[in-house]
């Protein structure tokens, strides 16, 4: 037969049981602290807060960290260079105005073109104007139509008569080439880059850096990649490199816009539009600074990938000596 438990009068814990002790049930008090824990834990916090001896502290704990992190920051750049800017180069400079720029006689690189406003092309540019030079009605062909009027101070003379506008060839010659001028002078104000927007010049600047760095106009002067080491204790003999490779330009249909080097200077571009937006009149602008952020980590992985696979060749040198990069752009961790 089972053992009969009494019924408890109160749901307090009795001190004084007849019963014995494995027969007690395990009842839990209503008495809690938790309302007492979080009290204590919010007068801490208010404490800590208001506190000006652990506020001084705390500030001055702050400030250490920054200063030993600027002191870290400065002593990468000086050993390694500027992560974001690198060192200022012709051609990054060119960014901010999209004009073609002049290199070294014998150097070898793919010459920049003049680039115009609105997708224009100076040569199509220069061919309209000299056939709208031809099709112009000169103004001084047109002549004043004749009016009349009743009073001595109109513009028609006496005896309702008027007076014909009469030029020579070479005033009406004089008369075209000034009107000519005039209209080129705009239309040369119109397409010039410096009058654009900044999506205009870094629509330019991604042409140029696909001209200027892109496999199908590289080819024609580098050669190609170096091949692979070989391995220890074989006699394979590799055949000499050519001095460029043409070969590979007939493979391709159509502008190289997908290589590494091509997608590290639009990166350059782009980094150096954020950076400058920043620097000038975006101190407080925390989505450009993340972007910032992504664009430089984005372009440390391609130069390192570019690295890795060139070996240091000419393209690896000549995309860097481009853009002015340093080894603080590809190597260790860039923290901004």
């Amino acid at each position: 037969m089972p053992p009969r438990i009494p019924v408890l009068s109160c749901l307090r814990a009795s001190t004084s049981s007849p019963i014995s002790h494995q027969f007690t049930l395990p009842i839990r008090s209503f008495a809690s602290t938790a309302r007492v824990l979080a009290e204590s834990i919010e007068r801490q916090k208010k404490r800590l807060a208001n506190d000006p001896y652990i506020v001084a502290q705390r500030n001055r704990r702050k400030a250490a960290n920054l200063s030993r992190r600027a002191e870290l920051e400065q002593g990468r750049v000086a050993s390694l260079g500027n992560p974001v800017r690198g060192v200022l180069t012709p051609f990054v400079e060119s960014f901010d105005t999209g004009k073609p720029i002049t290199h070294e006689e014998g150097k070898k690189i793919p010459k920049d073109r003049t680039h115009l406003n609105y997708a224009l092309h100076p040569k199509i540019v220069q061919q309209q104007l000299k056939k709208s030079e031809k099709l112009a009605v000169p103004l001084s062909a047109i002549g004043k139509p004749p009016t009349t009027g009743p009073y001595p101070w109109s513009d028609s003379l006496p005896y309702m008569k008027t007076e014909a506008i009469v030029k020579s060839a070479a005033e009406i010659e004089e008369q075209n080439r000034k009107d000519h001028a005039r209209a080129a002078e705009a239309i040369a104000r119109i397409t010039a880059l410096e009058n654009g927007s900044s999506k205009d010049r870094m629509r330019v600047n991604i042409n140029r850096c696909v001209e200027t760095f892109g496999r199908h106009n590289t080819d024609r002067i580098f050669p190609p990649k170096a091949p692979s080491l070989t391995r220890s204790g074989t006699a394979e003999v590799h055949p000499v490199r050519p001095e460029t490779n043409v070969a590979a330009t007939g493979k391709r249909v159509g502008p190289d816009t997908g290589s590494s080097e091509v997608q590290i200077a639009i990166l350059t571009a782009k980094i150096k539009t954020v950076a400058d937006f920043l620097a000038s009149r975006g101190k407080h602008d925390k989505h450009n600074k993340r972007n910032l952020r992504l664009l430089v980590h984005r372009r440390q992985k391609l130069l390192q990938y570019l690295r890795r696979k060139e070996r240091g060749g000419p393209r690896w040198q000549h995309c860097i000596e481009t853009l002015g990069l340093t080894e603080g752009t590809w190597r260790g961790e860039i923290s901004l």
